[in-house]
C-alpha cells in the first residue's frame, strides 16, 4: 500500500507540473505572441532585420507617403518626401521610424487565434494624422532655417503637422558625411521629439501660470522696469526701460525686469514645484516614441539665477513637443491631451488599431487657463498684430533663447487658436534665428493659413 501511495503521489506531482507548464505556455502565448511575431528576426514581416516588409503609410486624407514593400517606395512628391522624412525614416536606417515598427503587429493583421491571417492577401495600411499639404507648407516656411514647427489639435491630440529641418530626400541621399558647409548639422534628429532648447520668453507662460495660481492679487500689482535689475555684480536686463508694468503689460512687452521681481515674490520653491507640475519637463510617450526630458533648476539657486530661470534662461531646457502640450492645456481649460500621430491601422477591411484621445493630468485651474489665454490674446492684438493671422483668433507668446558662444539666439513662437472650428496649438523653434516675433511668427502664420485651408475644405 505504501508503494502504491508513493506512486500516486508522484503521479499527482507530474500532473501538477504538466498543468503548470500548459498554463504557463497559454499565458505566454496569449500575452506575448504578438511580441514573438513582430520580433525583428521574423522574415515574413521584416526585411534587413529591422524594416517592416509590407504595407503602406498614408496621410490623414489617404495620400500614400510610403510603400514598405520592394525596399521602400516613397511618394513621388519631393517636398513631401523631405517633410515626412523624420517620421518615415530612410532606407539606410540613419533616421529611425519607431511609428512604423511600433505598429508592425497591427500592420500584419495578427491575432492570437488566426495568426497573421491576412498576410499575403492584403497589406496593412497605417493612416497618420499628418496633413501632406500642411507638412509641405511648413517645410517651405522654414526655408533654410534649422529647427522645427508643429501644430496639433488640442482637443483630440492629433498632430496635424510636425516638420524638422534640415532634411533631405530619401530617394536621393546627399553626401552628409562629406559635407563641410554645416547644412546638414543634426539632420538625423527629429527635433520635435528628440531635442531640447533654451526656451527664452515663451517660458514666461509657465511662470505666469504659476503666478496666477499662487500669488493673490498678482494682476493688480505694478512693477517698475528701469532697463536693469541689480543683483550685486549680476543683473537682469531688458532691451529698453519699460517703466511701470502690470503682469498683463509685462507679458505683452516681455519685460524681464518685471518678471524677475514677480519670480522673487513667488519664490524659488513654488516656482520649481509648479514647473514640475506643468509637465514641460516630462518625457511624453506616444506611438513608440518617447520625447526628450527638459530641465529646470531654481531650488537652491541664487536670486539672479531664479530670476533668469523664470524668464526662460539660466539652465532651462524644454522639449518642443512637451511645451506644445502645455500650451494646448492652456487652450483646453487647464488640462492637456496627449499627442499622437497614428490615427488608424487596417488590414483589408478590418481595422486593427484606432487611436483614442488621452487626457493628461490637470496642470492649472480653468480660471487660470482662461486668464492666461486672455493675456496671450492681448499679446497678439496689442503687440504682434492680429492681421498676421487672417481669419483666426490667435493667442501667442514669442521667445528669444540666448544660447551664447557667439551664436545668434534661437527664435521661438508658440500659442493656440481659440476658435472652436480650429482647435490648434502650435510651436516654432528656429535655431540661430534671432527674435521670435520677427522670425518665428511669419513661419507659423503660413502654417496656420494652410491648416485653416485644409480644415475649411
Amino acid at each position: 500500500m505504501r508503494r502504491i501511495a508513493k506512486r500516486a503521489w508522484a503521479l499527482w506531482v507530474i500532473i501538477g507540473l504538466l498543468l503548470s507548464g500548459v498554463g504557463f505556455f497559454l499565458y505566454e502565448y496569449f500575452a506575448c505572441s504578438g511580441d514573438w511575431v513582430i520580433h525583428a528576426g521574423n522574415p515574413h514581416i521584416y526585411e534587413d532585420g529591422n524594416k517592416v516588409a509590407s504595407g503602406t503609410i498614408v496621410d490623414r486624407n489617404g495620400k500614400i507617403l510610403l510603400n514598405l514593400g520592394q525596399n521602400r517606395t516613397y511618394t513621388a512628391d519631393l517636398p513631401l518626401r523631405q517633410a515626412t522624412l523624420h517620421w518615415l525614416g530612410d532606407r539606410q536606417g540613419y533616421i529611425s521610424a519607431p511609428v512604423i515598427s511600433h505598429y508592425a503587429e497591427y500592420m500584419t493583421g495578427f491575432d492570437v487565434v488566426g495568426g497573421i491571417y491576412h498576410y499575403g492577401d492584403a497589406a496593412g495600411k497605417t493612416t497618420l494624422t499628418l496633413s501632406s499639404k500642411v507638412q509641405k507648407a511648413a517645410l517651405e516656411a522654414m526655408g533654410d532655417y534649422r529647427g522645427t514647427v508643429a501644430v496639433y489639435n488640442y482637443k483630440t491630440g492629433e498632430i496635424v503637422c510636425a516638420v524638422t529641418t534640415p532634411t533631405y530626400d530619401p530617394e536621393n541621399v546627399p553626401d552628409i558625411a562629406g559635407d563641410t558647409t554645416g547644412a546638414y548639422e543634426g539632420v538625423y534628429l527629429n527635433r520635435f521629439t528628440q531635442s531640447v532648447y533654451i526656451p527664452g520668453s515663451i517660458f514666461k507662460l509657465v511662470t505666469t501660470a504659476a503666478l496666477l495660481e499662487d500669488v493673490d492679487g498678482i494682476l493688480d500689482q505694478t512693477f517698475t522696469c528701469t532697463g536693469s535689475m541689480e543683483f550685486g555684480v549680476d543683473k537682469v536686463t531688458c532691451a529698453v526701460p519699460h517703466g511701470k508694468m502690470t503682469l498683463k503689460t509685462a507679458l505683452q512687452h516681455s519685460c524681464n525686469c518685471a518678471f524677475a521681481q514677480m519670480a522673487l515674490e513667488l519664490g524659488a520653491e513654488k516656482l520649481q514645484a509648479y514647473v514640475e507640475k506643468s509637465g514641460v519637463l516630462d518625457r511624453i510617450s506616444f506611438d513608440g516614441i518617447t520625447t526628450a526630458q527638459g530641465n529646470f533648476q531654481a531650488n537652491g539657486a541664487a536670486d539672479v539665477e531664479v530670476a533668469w530661470s523664470a524668464i526662460g534662461q539660466h539652465k532651462d531646457q524644454m522639449n518642443p513637443c512637451a511645451f506644445l502640450t502645455f500650451v494646448g492645456a492652456i487652450a483646453n481649460g487647464g488640462q492637456g491631451v496627449k499627442p499622437y500621430i497614428v490615427q488608424t491601422v487596417s488590414v483589408g477591411e478590418k481595422t486593427t488599431y484606432s487611436a483614442q484621445s488621452t487626457r493628461m493630468d490637470r496642470v492649472m485651474s480653468e480660471q487660470t487657463a482662461q486668464i492666461l489665454g486672455e493675456l496671450m490674446r492681448n499679446n497678439v492684438v496689442n503687440n504682434y498684430g492680429a492681421n498676421n493671422f487672417p481669419g483666426l483668433t490667435v493667442c501667442a507668446k514669442s521667445g528669444t533663447g540666448e544660447v551664447g558662444g557667439g551664436r545668434e539666439p534661437n527664435a521661438l513662437f508658440t500659442g493656440f487658436v481659440s476658435d472652436e472650428k480650429y482647435p490648434l496649438a502650435f510651436i516654432v523653434v528656429v535655431e540661430d534665428g534671432g527674435y521670435g516675433q520677427v522670425v518665428g511668427m511669419p513661419v507659423i502664420s503660413k502654417v496656420l493659413s494652410a491648416c485653416k485651408e485644409v480644415m475649411d475644405s
